[in-house]
């Protein structure tokens, strides 16, 4: 890998090109250039690498399955959105070479602390290679006035730094002044902290309450680098800078990213992580359909995915946008794909083995000889029927149902007659979705389950087919029936908590508007699913947050999208072991509450909390993304609060100019959090630009709920949602009420 590599980067069937591969000194930067040219073409970080697949396993690759074998093949998956990097190599001992290495170098890179992530840096963003876009170490114009640090490190006197005197001029202008301060604020001698000390700064100012003496020698045993003070049970000021860095001086609660919460409820008590239209991975008209849109999704943490089922060539059942331009992909892909990732963990935290019920809204438009490949499809991966018919339940819980999969759709009959048997009463054909997508399906002249006219013995063969092929299917959909929505007061007289409704964005912004409270009662017995306007033909997305406001559990977004609503999505589902499902507040689970979300006093409880953020200092801000060469961030910090409308609110830092290295704002912020309970906190920082908009620079998003009090380091991540370490805000956090 130290030597470099030929092998083939390839993008489609016809285009396979040559590139040149080396891992550089550092061993975490890999940077690939073209044979013809020799011109180098990108560059990337071990850190930005989440896997890697051996053999055909992307659809480029699995369409050069005839021409290449598997042991040559390849794929580089990255974090976020950045698409993925096939590569052939010349034999299968090169492909093994690459695998092998690129699979220790990211098992290094993501057991790595805090403190190696900084001392990594300097040689990471140094080294021959090209330097990435988003190198901040030229983010800090120091000014005359403190030439001394470069002075200092220039151990040779030669006017430049090289390898070792880099490093140490890097450390001088990473010492922590503000953690310095507060050090010596609670020790003696200025020195170390005594056990006694820690334990007084973790009470007086971190607000932990629980064994906090325990927790002071665990802390001091895992983030002291000196033996010698180890063993005395004392913490150094480098000890205690590793301990504010670490997950557990972060602001997120570390307890809250295990599975932390009651799964024994009923699914509609729950938020639920979900996507529209999964399979697309660029625009809603034109964009690429992919599996690689569902792989990315599951990883995320979602658990309601969709699967829009068209008829396709040879009797096969496709996958793709109905009559648009979007490229299409075989069903049995998609299922083989959910049978793969549905039930992964992703974090160690949630754990062994933890993914509960996975949802799939599928909509089906396909011909008898379709039909019956899908079902033969579907239970070929799950268990559909089997253990449905087992349950007493109308409301399972997440519990009851983990590694399970639903089916959502139309069905024939009730679930009742599933359960204690086949009556007498004529099958029931729910209609599907209403709004846009009901009108979506009467354009496509979609074939339902059964005919809309009764069937009667006279019916002809192809009838007769289309009813036994409806029940099939029809027996696959167990729990989450569409129903159409015709009111609140109709639902409650002929619904049951087995059926599911599909809003419009549009329908449930008028339905918060006009009878909020009722639209939270309804909630809490039945799921109900949003999906965005047809007109978001770009795959834009609403706000999910005043669909949560209301307890709507199904907030479909599109995925692909990065921004501020994705943002939200991903905050809320950080918590409880990611696994995609998050308990609403009490209060959104009682069918006879008063609570809403217009008027905050209906809410039963405490009253309003006080919010009290110090924006004290930033940490190696990466540069903006189209920022010219040698051009320095003027970085400011604005903290939102998303909840309900009341509690809507911003407030922002003055900018710092000239600083993306180390930043020092000391500001105070104040919110009052009328519904806590509901609220989610985002933290942006932007390039000040006083011409034009703002540049985007990190973001993290977390609630309410999920925040720990105290001296807090919130680790900033890039757009698509990954990690930019050691990029970093050092903040004080203090709720009152």
């Amino acid at each position: 890998m130290h030597q470099g590599t030929l092998m083939r980067k390839v993008k489609s069937k016809s285009w396979k090109k040559q590139r040149y591969f080396k891992l550089q000194d550092d061993c975490m930067t890999i940077w690939y250039q073209s044979k013809r040219t020799g011109k180098t073409e990108s560059a990337f970080s071990i850190s930005d690498v989440e896997t890697v697949r051996e053999g055909h396993q992307s659809e480029v690759l699995q369409s050069l399955a005839e021409e290449f074998p598997p042991e040559r093949c390849f794929t580089i998956v990255f974090y976020g959105r950045r698409g993925n990097l096939d590569l052939i190599a010349g034999s299968a001992e090169e492909a093994q070479c690459w695998i092998q290495g690129l699979r220790q170098l990211i098992d290094v890179a993501t057991t790595m602390d805090q403190r190696e992530k900084i001392d990594q840096y300097p040689s990471c963003k140094h080294s021959s290679a090209p330097t990435p876009s988003h190198s901040p170490i030229a983010d800090h114009s120091p000014g005359p006035a403190s030439p001394s640090p470069l002075q200092d490190a220039d151990k040779s006197e030669s006017g430049t730094l090289e390898g070792e005197e880099f490093v140490l001029f890097y450390k001088a202008l990473t010492q922590r002044e503000e953690v310095l301060s507060l050090f010596q604020e609670f020790s003696e001698d200025g020195k170390k902290l005594t056990l006694l000390e820690l334990v007084d700064f973790l009470q007086q100012e971190q607000l932990e309450d629980k064994d906090i003496e325990e927790m002071a020698m665990e802390l001091i045993d895992k983030y002291e680098p000196s033996e010698t003070a180890r063993a005395r049970h004392v913490l150094s000021a480098d000890g205690f800078l590793m301990y504010l860095c670490s997950p557990e001086g972060s602001i997120f609660n570390p307890q809250h990213r295990a599975l932390w919460q009651d799964m024994n409820q009923p699914l509609c008590h729950y938020f639920i992580s979900s996507s529209h239209n999964t399979y697309l991975i660029q625009d809603q008209i034109c964009g690429q359909s992919s599996i690689e849109g569902y792989i990315r999704a599951l990883k995320r943490g979602c658990r309601c995915l969709e699967v829009d089922c068209w008829d396709g060539p040879n009797g096969e059942p496709i996958v793709y946008h109905g009559h648009t331009f979007t490229s299409k992909i075989p069903f049995r892909e998609v299922v083989s794909t959910l049978g793969k990732y549905a039930f992964k963990v992703r974090h160690p935290s949630s754990g062994a083995g933890w993914w509960v019920a996975l949802g799939v809204s599928q909509d089906v438009a396909v011909i008898v000889l379709c039909g019956v490949v899908m079902v033969q499809d579907l239970r070929g991966q799950a268990p559909w029927k089997s253990w449905a018919l087992q349950m007493a339940s109308l409301s399972p819980t997440p519990q009851e149902l983990k590694h399970k999969i639903l089916l959502k759709g139309k069905k024939i009959g009730r679930l009742e007659d599933m359960l204690d048997g086949p009556g007498d009463e004529v099958p029931d054909v729910s209609d599907d979705d209403n709004g846009a997508e009901a009108e979506e399906e009467r354009r496509r002249a979609k074939v339902v389950l059964m005919n809309d006219a009764p069937i009667t013995q006279h019916g002809s063969a192809l009838q007769k087919d289309k009813e036994t092929l409806a029940q099939a299917l029809s027996d696959c959909v167990i729990y989450c029936k569409n129903v159409s929505f015709r009111g609140f007061q109709e639902a409650r007289s002929h619904s049951r908590p087995s059926e599911i409704s599909s809003l419009s964005e549009a329908k449930a912004r008028k339905l918060i508007r006009d009878a909020g409270n009722e639209f939270v009662r309804h909630n809490a017995w039945q799921l109900s699913r949003i999906y965005p306007s047809g007109m978001r033909t770009d795959s834009s997305n609403y706000s999910p947050q005043e669909m949560w406001n209301v307890g709507c559990q199904i907030v479909a977004l599109n995925f692909q999208t990065a921004g501020m609503e994705m943002d939200l999505c991903d905050g809320l589902f950080r918590q409880n072991g990611h696994c995609g499902y998050v308990l609403k507040p009490p209060f959104m689970r009682d069918e006879e509450t008063l609570f809403n979300p217009s008027d905050p006093s209906s809410r039963e409880g405490l009253g309003p909390v006080t919010l009290t953020i110090q924006v004290i200092s930033g940490q190696q801000l990466p540069k903006v993304a189209n920022c010219k060469d040698g051009a320095i961030i003027d970085p400011l910090v604005r903290v939102e609060i998303h909840g309900v409308p009341a509690d809507q609110a911003h407030q922002e830092t003055k900018y710092i100019e000239n600083n993306g290295f180390n930043p020092r704002w000391d500001e105070t912020l104040q919110f009052q959090l009328h519904v806590p309970e509901l609220a989610l906190v985002r933290f942006v920082v932007e390039d000040y630009d006083k011409t034009s908009k703002n540049d985007f620079v990190g973001q993290f998003t977390l609630a309410f709920a999920n925040i720990k009090p105290g001296y807090r380091h919130i680790h900033l991540l890039s757009k698509d949602g990954t990690g930019i370490p050691p990029s970093s805000l050092f903040v004080h956090i203090r709720i009152t009420e």
